[in-house]
């Protein structure tokens, strides 16, 4: 039986907010918000939660989930994904989900699965939004440009494409949720970092260095990723009121 499962890679030392996926709002763990969004994806067969540390695996037990302990020498959340999805060969259809994405759109999900479903060149699919000023030239908001059928042809932290002439291009960011084919995670986790990858810090670099094709969706959605103190504190702020 081909499954699809969301995997959410959740690990406490992150370089810029440790012990995230732990911090309450409204006395719940973040981690904890994540998942209950998971388990709402209609399209998702099971919802699993991969950790390396006994504090988050004990935690999510606490609330109900499926999770599982892996090794904490993972240089990335696709290698940690990977182990855990080894022990599962029915699942086919693999959704990487952050743990830091509390406020996380489950159409935008439902969205992701559709296109690695239904897209037989794709090996990866993710989401963009389209952006117009404010943080096109900040490093933490990742950029793409896209071609005319969808497929990304590139990554990066800087403002793409280069405007010579203003007022033409449109500008996308991304929203880092992923869907693979199974297969493809498992290749892509392979190959050796390309020096794009290693420039920019970012792993989706490598798939498409290696000619990996990654569709993408355009939606309206605007995340809300918590990689700082100043971004958690804004989530409290419109959840508390």
């Amino acid at each position: 039986m081909s499954k699809t499962a969301i995997i959410i890679p959740a690990r406490y030392n992150s370089k810029r907010l440790q012990g995230k996926p732990l911090m309450k709002v409204c006395n719940k763990p973040i981690i904890q918000w994540v998942w209950e969004r998971a388990k709402e994806v209609k399209s998702a067969d099971t919802v699993i939660i991969a950790t390396d540390n006994q504090e988050i695996y004990d935690c999510a037990k606490a609330f109900g989930a499926n999770v599982e302990m892996t090794r904490e020498d993972h240089k990335s959340g696709s290698d940690r994904i990977v182990e855990v999805a080894e022990k599962y060969p029915d699942i086919r259809y693999i959704i990487n989900l952050q743990g830091d994405e509390p406020m996380i759109n489950t159409d935008c999900v439902e969205e992701v699965i559709k296109q690695i479903k239904e897209d037989e060149n794709a090996d990866i699919s993710t989401l963009l939004a389209e952006i117009t000023d404010e943080d096109l030239d900040d490093p933490n908001m990742v950029k793409c440009v896209k071609d005319v059928n969808g497929y990304a042809m590139y990554f990066s932290r800087s403002k793409i494409p280069y405007e010579r002439n203003i007022g033409i291009a449109k500008f996308y960011k991304h929203i880092g949720i992923y869907g693979y084919k199974r297969e493809a995670l498992f290749k892509m986790t392979k190959f050796e970092k390309p020096e794009i990858e290693r420039a920019e810090s970012l792993e989706q670099l490598r798939a498409l260095y290696n000619g990996m094709k990654i569709k993408t969706s355009v939606v309206k959605y605007n995340s809300i990723g918590i990689d700082t103190i100043e971004d958690f504190n804004a989530f409290k702020k419109l959840v508390e009121g």
